[in-house]
């Protein structure tokens, strides 16, 4: 959810669209299942109805902030992706146009993060109180934001809400709905809150777009503290952990921090690392050389119907970094064999080649990424043509620098994202 806005992004798309369109005449063979690692439609519930239309095959809907949890949880009653034995007969069936085309993510993005209070901390930020506080609404945001916010801005909050009901509420809609993930999550050094409404702006809004979000709105100076995010980041984490689910996970200017903040959970359950000389000594055909209690754990993590159940764990099995901008080096750190994590790394048209210094970088990120860790998303706020369109350019982008065919550059992406969701 970082999608640039404005006159830029459009000039931007157009010279993407001309220049896919000016070098790429053959037909893009959408029949082999083009899955969408990350998108908010909901955001646009007008564009839901394009979903049964589209030409991708799975879209994995985020939730970010209040207005769209019931939203996503709606859209997933509609189009919602029973498993994965039912996504893989319908690449089987190739004539078919299934409409079953949803996989739902729970999440809080860390842009509205203080709009949450630990009520489990030793001393919360929040007490509520009938009617309700200002005082105590002023502590919270004093507390969260930096600088500290003035009346005027505190009067445009909203009341915060508690960490603990936000975590109990997202356990049971996990548990209600076996394919879903965790998501969108993160940490933001460079986002500031947008100014409250004004009553002109309040009047032309547009009603279409789901309250909640920018909307275009002037940013303020004010911004979430890191230990808070941190926190509001940890609990989701521990809670997919707990449930066995993945992770779709925001970062922007924090590489270094969401890297530690994950690490933190899994401290104490690394794998063990075998050296090459020890590998050695091993008798021929005993070639797998990480802990094979986590083995199994992952492995019994598919669903109910497994003899095995899940063993909980502090940290997600598997870890998507969506629009992952870091660099080749900080891509490297992820996958050190000792992380009992699998991390998959997501790329978007309008994140990774949204200005020439960002394309400039994709080529050797892209290539630095191992190939059964790739996964594609549009990070759109709207179903139907536009993400289709978004889609196409970053698999073509991505099959050009790492140099697959399309053919074989979708089924591994496909399969790649199969192992992301269901493990």
């Amino acid at each position: 959810m970082c999608s640039p806005t404005g006159d830029e992004t459009h000039q931007h798309d157009e010279h993407n669209r001309e220049g896919t369109e000016a070098q790429h005449t053959d037909v893009f063979p959408w029949h082999l299942g083009v899955c969408d690692a990350h998108c908010h439609p909901t955001d646009t519930m007008s564009s839901i109805a394009s979903i049964s239309g589209m030409h991708a095959r799975v879209l994995t809907i985020m939730a970010t902030r209040s207005q769209d949890q019931n939203l996503v949880s709606s859209v997933t009653a509609h189009y919602g992706v029973n498993g994965r034995n039912e996504l893989a007969t319908s690449f089987i069936d190739q004539t078919a146009q299934p409409s079953d085309k949803v996989v739902p993510a729970f999440g809080w993005h860390p842009w509205f993060s203080y709009q949450l209070y630990d009520d489990a901390a030793d001393e919360t930020s929040y007490v509520p109180s009938e009617p309700a506080d200002v005082q105590q609404k002023a502590k919270h945001y004093t507390a969260v934001l930096s600088p500290a916010p003035d009346f005027e801005f505190l009067s445009s909050l909203p009341d915060p809400l508690p960490l603990s009901g936000f975590i109990s509420e997202t356990r049971d809609r996990l548990v209600g709905n076996p394919t879903a993930l965790v998501g969108e999550i993160g940490l933001d050094k460079a986002f500031r809150l947008p100014l409250g409404w004004n009553q002109t702006e309040k009047s032309e809004r547009d009603a279409g777009v789901t309250p909640g979000g920018r909307e275009g709105r002037m940013l303020s100076p004010y911004h979430v503290k890191m230990p808070h995010q941190v926190r509001i980041l940890k609990a989701q984490l521990r809670l997919a952990g707990e449930l066995g689910r993945p992770v779709s996970v925001h970062g922007v200017q924090a590489h270094g921090v969401l890297f530690d903040a994950l690490a933190s959970l899994w401290k104490g359950h690394e794998k063990e690392v075998v050296s090459r000389r020890k590998q050695r000594l091993v008798a021929q055909g005993a070639e797998d050389f990480s802990s094979s209690d986590d083995d199994d754990d992952w492995a019994s993590e598919k669903g109910p119907s497994d003899e095995k159940p899940y063993k909980p764990k502090p940290f997600p099995p598997r870890v998507c970094l969506h629009s992952f901008s870091g660099p080749p080096q900080m891509l490297q750190q992820y996958l050190n064999p000792a992380i009992p994590a699998r991390v998959y790394f997501s790329f978007s048209v309008v994140v990774n080649l949204s200005t020439h210094g960002l394309e400039s970088k994709f080529a050797d990120v892209t290539q630095a990424c191992p190939d059964d860790r790739i996964l594609v998303e549009s990070d759109l706020h709207t179903a139907g043509d536009e993400m289709d369109r978004l889609l196409e350019q970053i698999c073509r982008k991505v099959c050009d620098v790492k140099g697959w065919t399309l053919a074989e550059g979708l089924e591994r992406i496909r399969k790649n994202y199969e192992d992301f969701i269901f493990g």
